[in-house]
């Protein structure tokens, strides 16, 4: 892409300022925070429900951006950059790329669906990408944002688009067919996901459809409810189980070890087709692919060749922790130019270490000659600031030139064979390769190994999260978030590091080691000690951490302690109780700390707060109202006295929703950002976080009268198959959960737990459920959610996250 921004002026139909008649734009952006970002990019400023992008653009001028797109140009941006003004930033992102997606003229697949539409969209990559050079969306790019983003990767050596469209409810779909403008459509299942967003099934069918409303050809599975609403002039090719009319229809599946053989009819003729899967979904993904080969006039034999080599997708980018103090980054089934500044982008979020090594195989599809393609892979990997480059594949080692400490092997097997001489340690690892590099084996042998129980943390649901609050807030007012308890049992420091990636003003732990471990991963935000020992003050002044004051002893112990080193308005934070009764200065001995701190230059009141007791229970409003008039008296009193100016702040996560009117100048977000609310109408807004999942380590079936577990718990009372899990209360299941109460979820149904929880096991009921040793088992997330398990167990949610032990490996992902 070069493009004149004078040119981009009316197609936006924009107000231009600056000097716009010699700017020329290469790259399109809307995340302020990636370091690709340049003078040459544009930069579209969205504005949604949770953010405004508007607030990055002194930023981004301090970097070097200069081309905006933006519905008003920032009070102290004038005069610093160009600026495209325009009525709505994301229509304008959308009307751009269409424009650009008009610039090339080859067959565009679009696809759209309720589900399988990222994974047909990799295995058409995979089975075209012989014969075309393809260009797709990247992960699942198929949002009103993402769908933009996907079309500036055209370049003019692609022949073949293949772009995926999700909506979640009406008056979606048409903005989105005017960007891919397919000439191929392809319907994948339509099933419950976004239900909410539509009044019934037909209308979520007839918004899809929108997307075809130009095809040359639609490729769908045969049913009454899509027929009604197909237009009259649109050519389809359709198959079915059931109905002997479609073009295809699948008369057999017949299961023989992994794969299952598919019986079709075609042209008069029957055909057979084996793929290695089992499951429905794949199944019907796979006659999709099918159906496309058919239409491209494959011949028969090329079909099943290919097709039997499908592969299982990994659609997120995985945070691992590795061997020797390292943190790992798994995309390990990809490597596209487009993924890998996606990759690249994640990592600089993720990073723990001053050490970048990225890992990175031949690079396909890239629809650039091989000198432009690893040129353009050398700036984004000195953008991104990478100390290691290892090179894996002859054509990536024959530009090893092109990149600062590089080192190369011509295949996985001689990285391998290296492997110890390469001395990993102490740093960050993006692992990035194509699937035919086996990059699997490089992730085994780096990763740290632990058992088969994982607490996978989903960062997208954290930052979603996370902006849904700060959506409530008022102009100017801080945020402070809570990463105490290793991240409420979820992670500290990853979840750290991608809260300053998100510029939260502060960070709040419980204890002076939890703040320490933190500043030792590299985090730069104010971490706040709420609970600080007088015995930990040396350390938290060692490690620049901030701690909250909250009697006169400790007032008293740490003005001493900073006497002692000199130091010179250190912040410290004022704790006072309006009616928690924990912790706190109680009214009557405001008078002794404003005495003590008047004229005292040792520290400086970096902030003055309280606690709410019952902020989640409306029933006690008036005790909390109150809470909060005691606050603001106090406060105000020290305020006063002192002729200070700190951050005020008493609310916590419900405290954020219940009583918008008492932010002060900053709120403390606490299990909020972990998906969890107290108040039933908020909770369906917010995104589950953790997933704790486990694997079936064994079945057998079990006689009437048998039992299972410690102290013979469950009796069965019919012949009864059992599956053991290996996690237990050594990782923080409560025992309460057992004998009945609880369940695990193996393949969207409950499964009982039997007997009582073993400190490293539990059993459960799987008699109804079509399931194997080796299958997943979700212990909690979507289902059971961990409220649910709270209630059932007549406790909260927190409790329920942070009795997770350390055994369990944490697994991030985006």
């Amino acid at each position: 892409m070069s493009i004149l921004v004078q040119n981009i002026i009316p197609i936006l139909k924009a107000k231009a300022i600056g000097n716009t008649a010699t700017a020329v734009i290469d790259t399109v952006s809307i995340d302020s925070r990636s370091l690709q970002n340049s003078a040459n990019t544009l930069f579209f400023a969205l504005v949604g429900p949770n953010n405004d992008a508007h607030v990055y653009i002194e930023d981004l001028i301090a970097t070097g951006v200069q081309n905006f797109v933006v519905l008003h140009i920032p009070e102290a941006c004038a005069d610093k950059a160009n600026f495209l003004i325009v009525e709505n930033t994301l229509d304008a992102l959308q009307q751009f790329a269409a424009y650009y997606r008009s610039r090339f003229n080859f067959p565009v697949i679009g696809l759209t669906g309720s589900n399988g539409k990222t994974i047909v969209k990799e295995w058409l990559n995979f089975l075209l990408s012989p014969d075309f050079n393809v260009i797709r969306s990247p992960k699942s790019y198929n949002s009103q944002v993402g769908v933009p983003l996907s079309i500036f990767a055209i370049n003019e050596k692609h022949n073949l688009g293949i772009f995926e469209a999700g909506i979640s409810t009406v008056a979606e779909m048409e903005k989105l067919e005017k960007v891919i403008k397919p000439t191929i459509g392809i319907l994948t299942n339509i099933g419950s996901s976004h239900d909410e967003g539509f009044l019934d099934l037909e209308e979520k069918v007839k918004e899809k459809l929108v997307l075809f409303k130009e095809v040359e050809i639609l490729i769908y599975q045969k049913s009454d409810i899509v027929d009604k609403f197909i237009l009259p002039h649109t050519k389809t090719f359709s198959w079915s189980f059931s109905k002997e009319e479609a073009d295809v229809f699948i008369y057999k599946k017949e299961f023989e070890d992994q794969n299952t053989l598919i019986h079709y009819k075609y042209k008069g003729d029957s055909f057979k087709l084996k793929i290695p899967f089992h499951d429905q979904a794949s199944i019907e993904n796979a006659i999709s692919c099918l159906m496309l080969l058919l239409h491209f006039d494959y011949d028969i034999a090329t079909i099943q060749s290919r097709m039997v080599l499908l592969f299982p997708v990994e659609m997120r980018l995985k945070v691992k922790t590795g061997i020797n103090n390292c943190s790992l980054i798994d995309d390990s089934y990809s490597s596209d130019f487009q993924s890998l500044k996606i990759a690249l982008d994640f990592l600089e979020s993720q990073n723990q270490f001053q050490k970048k090594t990225v890992i990175l195989s031949d690079i396909f599809q890239s629809g650039l000659a091989n000198e432009e393609l690893y040129s353009r892979v050398s700036q984004l990997i000195v953008s991104n600031n990478i100390n290691r480059v290892i090179g894996i594949g002859e054509t990536i080692a024959a530009f090893k030139d092109k990149f600062v400490n590089c080192i190369t092997f011509k295949n996985t097997a001689e990285f391998i064979a290296n492997f110890d001489e390469l001395d990993f340690e102490n740093e960050t690892i993006l692992i990035k390769g194509a699937r035919s590099f086996q990059f699997e084996e490089i992730v085994y042998l780096l990763e740290e190994k632990t058992h088969e129980t994982v607490l996978e943390i989903n960062l997208n649901a954290i930052s979603y999260n996370l902006n849904f609050f700060k959506s409530k807030l008022k102009p100017k007012v801080k945020i402070m978030v809570m990463v105490k308890a290793f991240g409420y049992g979820n992670g500290g420091l990853e979840i750290a590091k991608l809260l300053e990636h998100h510029k939260v003003d502060y960070l709040g732990v419980a204890f002076a080691d939890e703040g320490i471990s933190l500043k030792s991963g590299g985090i730069q935000l104010p971490i706040m000690v709420l609970n600080p020992e007088n015995t930990s003050f040396a350390a938290i002044i060692q490690n620049q951490l901030e701690p909250e004051i909250y009697c006169l002893k400790g007032l008293y112990a740490f003005l001493k302690i900073a006497k002692e080193k000199n130091l010179h308005q250190f912040p410290i934070h004022i704790k006072l109780d309006t009616g928690m009764h924990r912790l706190g200065f109680e009214e009557d001995s405001i008078e002794e700390l404003i005495a003590t701190l008047k004229g005292n230059e040792t520290v400086k009141v970096q902030s003055i707060l309280s606690h709410l007791a019952t902020s989640d229970d409306l029933k006690h409003r008036d005790f909390t109202l109150s809470q909060i008039n005691l606050f603001d008296a106090m406060s105000t009193k020290i305020i006063t006295e002192l002729g200070i100016n700190p951050i005020r702040h008493i609310l916590n996560t419900s405290g954020i929703s219940n009583y918008p009117d008492s932010q002060f100048n900053m709120v403390r977000l606490g299990i909020g950002l972990y998906g969890v609310s107290n108040d039933p109408a908020e909770q369906k807004y917010l995104e589950n976080v953790g997933t704790l999942k486990s694997v079936i380590s064994q079945i057998r079936t079990i006689k009437a009268g048998e039992s299972v577990g410690y102290g013979r718990k469950f009796m069965a009372e019919k012949p009864t198959k059992i599956a053991t899990i290996p996690i237990g209360y050594a990782d923080g299941i409560s025992r309460g959960w057992g004998n009945g109460v609880g369940f695990v979820n193996i393949k969207d149904k409950k499964a009982k737990i039997l007997g009582s929880i073993c400190m490293d096991m539990i059993m459960v009921d799987v008699s109804e459920i079509n399931c194997t040793e080796g299958d997943s088992v979700i212990i909690f997330g979507e289902s059971p959610t961990v409220s649910y398990i709270a209630k059932k167990l007549n406790t909260i949610p927190y409790e329920v996250l942070t009795s997770i032990s350390q055994r369990v490996k944490r697994v991030f992902y985006r």
